[in-house]
C-alpha cells in the first residue's frame, strides 16, 4: 500500500551538486535528481553526494526512473509510463517509502490512480523545451477537469514559470515541478538559490 503523503508545493528538478545545494539553501524540501543516460559510476557518485544533502537539509529525495538506484540511496523513485511498472517497483521498496508516477492525460492518470504509489504528475501543463519529443499539452482547463479523476496528491509539470504557477495551483496542482524556471543565465549557485527563494515564496502563499 502506498503511505499518506503530502507533497512539498515546490517540487525542483535537478541534475547536478551545486544545483542541489542551491535549492536547499532556499528551502527546498524535495527534490527529484533527473538523469536519463547510462548510469556510470561518476553519476552514481553524484547521485550519493545529491542524497547526503538531501538528509542534510531534511529533504526528501526522488529519482528518476531507477527503483534500483533509489534502493542504494534511500530514496523514493519517480517512474514513467515507460519504466518498471509501480507495483513492481512497490515490491522491492521498503514501507514508506515514496513513489511518484508520470501521467499525460485522462486514461493513465486514472489508471495510475488505482497504482500503490504516492503521489502522480501530470503534464506538460504548458509547452516545454526540457523534454524531446513532449507529450501534447494539457492546458490548465484540462487540469481541472483531471484533478476530479484522483484524490492523489498531483504534481503539475511542463513549462510553469513563477508567473504560471499560481494559475496552475487554482486548477487543482497539489504542487509544481520546475526545471527551466530554476535556472537563468549565468547558471551559477547563487542565482538558483535566488530562484528556488522566489518559488518558496510563491508556493508558500499558495497553502
Amino acid at each position: 500500500m502506498a503511505s499518506e503523503f503530502n507533497v512539498p508545493r515546490f517540487y525542483p528538478i535537478v541534475d547536478s551538486i551545486e544545483a542541489a545545494d542551491a535549492v536547499f539553501e532556499g528551502g527546498a524540501k524535495i527534490l527529484q535528481f533527473r538523469y536519463k543516460g547510462f548510469f556510470s559510476r561518476q553519476v552514481f557518485e553524484v547521485a550519493e553526494r545529491i542524497a547526503e544533502l538531501c538528509r542534510q537539509a531534511g529533504a526528501l529525495f526522488i529519482v528518476n526512473d531507477r527503483a534500483d538506484i533509489a534502493m542504494l540511496l534511500d530514496a523514493g523513485v519517480h517512474l514513467g509510463q515507460d519504466d518498471i511498472a509501480p507495483a513492481n517497483a512497490r515490491r522491492i521498496m521498503p514501507a514508506g517509502r515514496i513513489i511518484g508516477f508520470s501521467t499525460h492525460n485522462a486514461d493513465p492518470l486514472a489508471a495510475g490512480d488505482r497504482e500503490p504509489v504516492d503521489y502522480l504528475a501530470i503534464g506538460p501543463i504548458f509547452a516545454t523545451g526540457s523534454k524531446q519529443n513532449p507529450d501534447p499539452v494539457v492546458g490548465l482547463e484540462r487540469l481541472r477537469e483531471i484533478r476530479a479523476l484522483t484524490k492523489k496528491p498531483l504534481v503539475a509539470i511542463g513549462g510553469i514559470t513563477r508567473q504560471t504557477a499560481p494559475s496552475v495551483f487554482e486548477a487543482g496542482a497539489d504542487s509544481v515541478a520546475v526545471i527551466s524556471d530554476l535556472y537563468s543565465e549565468p547558471r551559477t549557485k547563487a542565482v538558483i538559490r535566488s530562484r528556488a527563494e522566489e518559488w518558496m515564496a510563491i508556493c508558500s502563499s499558495r497553502r
